[in-house]
C-alpha cells in the first residue's frame, strides 16, 4: 500500500516493528499525527476467541473526549418524564412513528422492555445505523435514569468484529497522553473481565495496538492482568 510522504515521514521516526509500554506507544502516537485536524486515538485489541464466541459490552471511559450524546427514549406513561427528567433529548412513544418515517436526529436510543415490540419494528432503519436498543449494551431497560445518566457521561459500547478484533477509539492527539493511557488500561481490563467462559486462560489478549485515525500502528508490550 503507497502511502504519502507525511506518512512516511512519521513512520520513519520509530521502529514500528517493536513493541512498546502503553505510555511509551501512547506519546508515540500523538508524536507521529500529521492531520491538521485533531485526530482520534484508536486502540485495536486482537483476541483469542473460541468459536462461536464474541466479547461485547459497554464501558464508561475515565477521561472523556467526545460532545454530549443526544438520547432518544422509547418509552411511555410516567417513564417519560424520568427520562427527560435525566437528561434525555427525547422521550415517548410517538418517537417510533417519527423514527418510522426517517427521523434520525439522536446519537443513541434507549428502550423500556415494554416498548420493545413495537421498537422491534423499527430494525430496518435502526439496525442500519446501529442504533437498535439491546439489552446486552444497557439500552434496554427499565431504570432509564441510569441508563441516560450513564450515556450522557461517555458509556461506549465495545465488540469484537468477526476476526476477533475490537476496534475503538480512546481519545484524541490533543488529549494529555496519561489521560488517553488510563482510558486505554479501562478498556483492556475490562475486556479481560468479559472474557467468554471456556476461552484460553493466558494468551486471551493476542495483540494490542494503538494509532491516531492518520497515522501508523504501534505494538503494545502488554501482558494480560496489569
Amino acid at each position: 500500500m503507497k502511502h504519502g510522504k507525511k506518512y512516511n515521514a512519521a513512520v520513519a521516526k520509530y521502529d514500528l516493528s517493536k513493541k512498546y509500554d502503553v505510555t511509551s506507544a501512547c506519546k508515540m502516537v500523538q508524536d507521529m499525527k500529521f492531520a491538521k485536524f485533531d485526530e482520534t486515538v484508536e486502540a485495536h485489541v486482537s483476541l483469542r476467541l473460541e468459536k462461536n464466541t464474541t466479547v461485547r459490552d459497554t464501558l464508561v471511559f475515565p477521561h472523556q473526549f467526545k460532545g454530549e450524546k443526544k438520547v432518544l427514549v422509547f418509552c411511555k406513561g410516567d417513564k417519560v418524564k424520568e427520562a427527560l427528567d435525566a437528561g434525555a433529548a427525547f422521550a415517548g412513544e410517538e418517537y417510533i412513528e417519527k423514527v418510522k418515517d426517517g427521523w434520525l436526529d439522536f446519537d443513541v436510543a434507549v428502550a423500556t422492555p415494554d416498548m420493545m415490540k413495537d421498537v422491534g419494528r423499527l430494525g430496518m432503519v435502526l439496525g442500519r445505523k446501529g442504533l437498535m436498543p439491546n439489552p446486552k449494551t444497557g439500552t434496554v431497560t427499565p431504570n432509564v435514569a441510569q441508563a441516560v445518566a450513564e450515556l450522557k457521561k461517555g458509556r461506549t459500547e465495545y465488540r469484537a468484529d468477526k476476526t476477533g478484533i475490537v476496534h475503538i477509539a480512546v481519545g484524541k492527539c490533543s488529549m494529555d497522553a496519561d489521560k488517553v493511557v488510563e482510558n486505554i488500561r479501562t478498556l483492556l481490563s475490562e475486556i479481560s473481565r468479559k472474557k467468554p467462559t471456556g476461552s484460553a486462560g493466558a494468551g486471551f489478549v493476542r495483540s494490542v495496538s494503538v494509532s491516531s485515525s492518520m497515522g501508523p500502528g504501534v505494538w503494545v508490550d502488554y501482558k494480560e492482568g496489569e
